[in-house]
């Protein structure tokens, strides 16, 4: 491989406004920890290329499934995730169920949360022991209570609504002591919460959060607010840029001037031209760095700005993606003495690349570490059964800052019931497990769509039920998470139908020097074709069973139906659609008893035939009689089922056909007392005319 060293251009320049705290200095007399402190940090990017001081670890309090203990054990991939407490206290005659409870000093920075279910009740967060909540939520839900924060410290999940649906809070919330989060149920529904708070070594000078404060603090909660809402910030700093092609094979390269220095944005665009394969002529592109002597970066350029597979706009407070393709990024990437950033094509296509590195002086101590960022792709994982996958494996000593999950899914089912598991420093069970992968994603009951928040979302699902692509990505700022021996994170891959998974990763992390990662030799995952959602659809169809002889009940004429309701061709795929005969059937929303659909099966001939009807079971169907011409049949049917599923074949018996068809009417008759919802819907899938014996 060739590469192309290009003297740098440099122009001064300054955009936008500087970061509230300065990257380029280290405190020089400790501050205690406080709501002002913590959110001075949210918005100053260098703070994270520096080790904690005050040191601290970050944990999480979560809903999973008690049953998660060990490898071991069977409830290892447990999926009971909501409405698990660590006990339940009685205060003044109420019982408070405790989510979280930790001695100080430390603080909250990050709470999600979401309900099934109504959400009445009582949140309470109590702060150093007081016998009184300093925070009070009138139910379920971060926006019913007691704090009035400017929308991206405070937001609503997709879906959102006062009686369903959660929230995120980003207010950090510090204590001295002691904090106690309980919740005091008043009605009936899941409950799903993680908690993400740091814990400081004894001693550590924390003041404790306050309304009052809070209330003082009012024009710094605003700032921050405007800055998490406004991305793509830039710092004052010289300008060093390429501009070239990338032949196929090749590559360009940028040094950068001398240090100690830091980058504090990056920008690159890639023009793919008339490439036959646009997509995958950007993923074919790789963006390397190297600082003093050690490689930082190795990933797929697109992966490692957020966006993964083709251009999804991405708005976040490091991340921004633009509808014309340019990437940016504002890591702060300190460098003691020198530093080089490469672009390499994997690709069979040139590649036109513009790149900007915008580099400032950088006070260079025994705190400064490298940003690192590195990518692993797998394709054929099968599930169920339920897995462990590897996202990152990390040895030495840093923080880790973020990532980016970019999967493929050959089928339309939902493939994230899996939690993220996060080991820190060689724990037994992970400090960090949780509830789901869209929830550690920062939004809740999915499938969702597109979701935008500073520090986590969704920027691209393919289709509604996620098959084809799905791109989300998570940084971590005040939520960071610091190792001294190790970090090892893995996702679970649990999903509601047997599906094959395609899982691309990227991690971010700040490192010092002698670490180390197991991230496998990418220039064959990252040069292989990209599969689309038509590739998976197509896929799909081939396997789709059609009944030998078979009428499509969802391709019949309905003569009649007796009823205020829906009758309709449903697509199975979601269920399984190689299960029916063509894979969708006809759904038949009948409101109650008497109601009922007529449907016309045309007669090959003026022979009897025996009516073979293959029907469908679920949850909130009903009980079925059935006639042919007026003329009952023998056959009734419970079509209630645990799950939504085939219910076989319905031999109805032997009938002549009257003026070249048969009218078989299917007529609700009742409902299984276990059948819920609707309770008086049915399903049907195919019609055999066998001829008579």
């Amino acid at each position: 491989m060739t590469i192309f060293s290009r003297p740098p251009v440099a122009v001064l320049i300054v955009l936008g406004v500087v970061a509230l705290g300065t990257t380029a200095a280290v405190a020089e007399a400790a501050e205690p920890v406080s709501l002002a402190t913590l959110l001075r940090d949210m918005v100053d990017a260098g703070t994270l290329a520096r080790w904690p001081d005050p040191e601290y670890r970050c944990r999480q309090s979560s809903s999973h499934d008690r049953t998660t203990t060990s490898p071991d054990e069977p409830g290892w991939f447990g999926n009971d995730d909501n409405t698990h407490y660590l006990r339940a206290e009685n205060h003044a005659g109420r019982t408070e169920q405790v989510m979280l409870d930790e001695e100080g000093p430390g603080a909250l920075v990050r709470f999600w949360l979401t309900a099934g279910g109504e959400k009445r009740g009582i949140l309470r967060i109590y702060l150093d022991n007081a016998a009184e909540p300093t925070l009070e939520y009138r139910a379920f839900d971060l926006l019913q209570g007691d704090l009035d924060l400017p929308r991206p410290l405070l937001a609503p999940h997709p879906g959102y609504s006062p009686t369903a649906g959660g929230n995120n809070l980003w207010l950090p919330i510090p204590f001295a002591r002691h904090c106690k989060v309980t919740w005091e149920e008043r009605s009936i529904g899941q409950r799903y919460y993680k908690i993400d708070h740091r814990t400081y070594a004894p001693g550590t000078p924390v003041r404790t959060f306050t309304l009052e404060e809070l209330r003082a603090e009012g024009e710094l909660v605003a700032d921050v607010g405007r800055r998490l809402d406004a991305p793509g910030r830039f710092v004052p700093g010289t300008v060093h840029s390429l501009n070239d092609s990338i032949p196929p094979g090749g590559g360009l390269s940028l040094d950068l001037p001398a240090g100690p220095a830091a980058v504090h944005a990056l920008s690159l665009r890639l023009d793919t031209g008339a490439a036959a394969a646009p997509e995958r002529s950007l993923r074919s592109v790789i963006l390397e760095m190297t600082c003093d002597g050690e490689q930082t970066i190795r990933c797929p350029a697109s992966d490692f700005f957020g966006t993964a597979v083709g251009v999804n706009e991405l708005r976040s407070f490091s991340r921004v993606v633009t509808h014309d393709g340019t990437m940016r990024c504002s890591w702060v990437m300190p460098y003691r003495g020198r530093a080089r950033i490469g672009l390499l094509n994997l690709g069979k296509e040139a590649v036109g690349a513009t790149l900007h590195a915008t580099v400032a002086p950088w006070k260079w101590d025994d705190r400064s570490m490298h940003f690192h960022a590195g990518w692993r792709q797998e394709s054929g994982l099968v599930t169920p059964p339920p897995r462990d996958w590897n996202l990152v494996r990390l040895g030495g000593r840093g923080v880790y800052v973020g990532d980016t999950l970019a999967l493929f899914n050959a089928h339309a089912t939902w493939y994230g019931e899996g939690d993220e598991k996060i080991r820190v420093d060689g724990e037994a069970l992970p400090s960090h497990l949780g509830t789901g992968t869209e929830d550690y994603y920062g939004y809740s009951y999915a499938p969702q769509g597109i979701v935008q928040t500073p520090f986590g979302g969704q920027v691209r699902i393919d289709e509604p039920m996620t098959q084809g692509w799905n791109v989300m990505g998570r940084t971590r700022h005040l939520d960071a998470i610091p190792f001294r021996q190790s970090l090892d994170f893995d996702f679970e891959l649990i999903s509601w139908r047997p599906t094959e998974l395609t899982y691309s990763a990227t991690a971010a992390w700040y490192a010092f020097a002698g670490g180390s990662t197991d991230f496998p030799e990418l220039s064959a995952e990252a040069a292989r074709p990209i599969p689309t959602l038509d590739d998976a659809k197509a896929a799909a169809q081939a396997k789709i069973r059609r009944k030998p002889g078979a009428l499509e009940c969802e391709r019949l004429e309905v003569v009649r139906a007796a009823g205020d309701f829906r009758v309709f061709a449903q697509d199975m795929s979601f269920y399984a659609a190689d299960r029916w005969s063509g894979g969708e059937h006809l759904t038949v929303m009948a409101r109650g008893p008497g109601d009922f659909v007529e449907i016309a099966l045309p007669a090959p001939d003026a022979a009897p035939r025996r009516i073979l009807l293959d029907v469908t079971k679920a949850p909130d169907f009903g009980t079925l009689a059935f006639s042919v011409d007026g003329v009952p049949s023998v056959v009734a049917f419970d079509a209630w089922g645990p799950a939504v599923e085939p219910g076989g074949t319905l031999d109805l018996g032997t009938f002549t056909p009257r003026d070249g068809r048969f009218l078989l009417r299917v007529e609700v008759t009742g409902a299984n007392e276990k059948s819920d919802g609707a309770r008086f819907f049915f399903g049907l899938d195919c019609v055999v005319l066998e001829p008579a014996p």
